[in-house]
């Protein structure tokens, strides 16, 4: 590997390690407004985030790439693909956080990873080495092990993993800088993200009509704390391969296990325990690939 491609890489790490830290203890937030319907939320997440990204794409004089990609039939294509998983693995995520279903997110982050190195296997044609086989065996294993722990077929999980996946995938196939194409994603959510809000505005139960000066406060915020970790993880996407993505999730549901069980008491029997043990020995050994080699898999 060159300097610079060297380089690139370790970008690519710190971002992907900044992107899944801040996601994982975002968790926190959204649970200060549990008491709003997660819909509403999803609508004011999306309005308040085009505002941001639109001023930071004018800021950096960028629009055109943006006016571009919402033009042409093909790009739009990808993009509209690439936002309905996002606002699908969104409000999945925020209904299951706000209805007390930390635990569920969190085993939904921890088979995402099983399906990005899949995604990157089979469509992007690379190779996993052999510490990276492992820690998906590992992977596997947990996902087995907590499934059976919930008695149930795990929908939300299931769900929030396999919309990030492709999420994922789209990312690396959209010729766009970070800002301009969650940008475009966002534009073409805004549509929905306007009825939404009108909705919230006419119940009574709305948010507008029922929240306090802080909590509306932290509502207005919540593009903020969208677009940051997911501009960070499409620098990070655009600079590395799938495989090392994708042990990179585990972070997440790590951290939305620790929120659930010591914060906010959703229980952790034995199933569940052994299956987090599980997880962190695969973390462990993806790590340990990543120090050993900076050569992506080819």
């Amino acid at each position: 590997m060159n300097e610079d491609s060297t380089q690139r890489a370790r970008a690519g790490v710190a971002s992907g390690l900044s992107a899944y830290l801040l996601w994982g203890f975002i968790t926190i937030y959204w649970k200060l407004l549990d008491d709003f319907n997660a819909f509403e939320l999803i609508g004011w997440r999306i309005v308040t985030a085009v505002i941001l990204l639109i001023a930071l794409v004018v800021a950096q004089r960028s629009v055109s790439p943006v006016l571009a990609a919402l033009t042409k039939p093909r790009m739009l294509v990808r993009v509209s693909v690439a936002a309905v998983m996002l606002v699908a693995n969104w409000t999945l995520y925020v209904w299951a956080v706000v209805n007390e279903h930390i635990m569920e997110t969190a085993l939904g982050y921890f088979i995402a990873p099983l399906f990005t190195s899949i995604l990157g296997v089979v469509v992007l044609g690379e190779r996993l080495r052999t510490l990276q086989k492992t820690a998906l065996a590992f992977a596997v294993a947990a996902v087995v092990v907590l499934t059976f722990s919930y008695g149930r077929p795990p929908f939300i999980a299931l769900a929030i993993a396999a919309s990030w996946a492709v999420y994922g995938l789209l990312k690396k196939q959209v010729p766009l800088r970070p800002v301009e194409s969650l940008t475009a994603e966002t534009i073409v959510l805004m549509p929905l993200a306007v009825v939404l809000m009108v909705w919230s505005f006419s119940r009574e139960l709305g948010i507008p009509n029922t929240a306090s000066t802080m909590e509306f406060v932290l509502v207005l915020f919540t593009g903020l704390i969208t677009a940051v970790p997911l501009l960070l993880f499409a620098h990070s996407a655009l600079r590395l391969p799938l495989t090392i993505i994708g042990p990179l999730q585990y972070l997440v549901p790590v951290i939305n296990f620790l929120l659930g069980w010591l914060m906010y008491d959703e229980p952790l029997d034995s199933a569940r325990f052994v299956g987090f043990v599980l997880v962190w020995l695969g973390l462990a050994c993806s790590l340990a690939d990543t120090m050993r080699t900076r050569t992506p898999a080819r």
